[in-house]
């Protein structure tokens, strides 16, 4: 049974995603509707980028990614379907698969099925859709576009790092108010060599010094710093809003310290 997610910045209160699920389910009834999520900010490609960096790689192959956030910007007019790590995802080419992906996928195309669309005022509809349940219905990716050589690209920051320092980023700050970073563990492992260390965010004084393997590892209220599901650094604050504490905000930059 084919399997599509949506994830736009619709919200649920209008008819938009309603409308978008009874035109999948007109094309291909058997087919299961995931929402990711529809309370993305509006056009907050960023922070759509970490969401679904962090979840697709936990639908089974073949799941076909609606990514509707976006996709209207002047500065783009073309739509893409891409086919990576066995699976799909229709979007804008605005630079969000620069931000999913460290590499370019595997195959790109640009959909050609905007020139049947008689309305251009729902793309996610009347063009996102009907890709997505051509591939449901199992039609080769080549069928629905013509191959797209280079993508748009978003410039993102990148973790710098000395012998003994590494300097990141949060990324996306959740429901929790917990600070998620672009710091890998490998990046970590690498510079921090098993050396003591100190997280500081905004005080000259660390607010983390240890690694959690659960957030119960600390008391009540207490800062923390452990590697999500995801291999990437979090520092949060068990029952708290260390977001609110902190006054940081995302794509504000905070340092790591080694020393022996």
């Amino acid at each position: 049974m084919p399997i599509i997610t949506l994830t736009t910045d619709f919200g649920t209160i209008d008819h938009y995603v309603a409308s978008i699920k009874g035109t999948i389910l007109k094309l291909v009834p058997e087919v299961t509707i995931v929402d990711i999520t529809h309370d993305i900010p509006l056009s907050d490609i960023i922070r759509t980028a970490h969401i679904i960096r962090n979840c697709y790689q936990d639908f089974p192959d073949g799941t076909i990614h609606i990514i509707g956030v976006e996709p209207q910007n002047e500065k783009h007019n073309s739509h893409v379907v891409v086919y990576n790590h066995k699976q799909y995802f229709i979007c804008p080419d605005n630079g969000i698969l620069s931000l999913i992906f460290d590499t370019p996928p595997e195959k790109a195309f640009e959909i050609s099925i905007q020139q049947e669309a008689d309305k251009e005022c729902f793309p996610v509809k009347d063009i996102y859709v009907k890709a997505a349940c051509n591939l449901a219905k199992r039609e080769p990716i080549e069928v629905i576009g013509k191959p797209k050589s280079e993508l748009n690209r978003k410039i993102n920051f990148a973790p710098t790092n000395t012998a003994n320092s590494i300097q990141g980023m949060i990324s996306y700050i959740d429901h929790y108010g917990n600070l998620h970073s672009n710091i890998h563990e490998s990046l970590f492992k690498s510079v921090g060599k098993n050396r003591p260390f100190g997280i500081f965010l905004k005080s000259r004084t660390a607010d983390v010094k240890i690694l959690s393997k659960r957030y119960t590892d600390v008391e009540k209220s207490g800062v923390l710093a452990l590697f999500n599901s995801s291999g990437y650094l979090e520092i949060a604050m068990r029952n708290g809003n260390l977001n609110k504490l902190s006054g940081l905000k995302t794509m504000e930059k905070f340092d790591i310290l080694f020393h022996d």
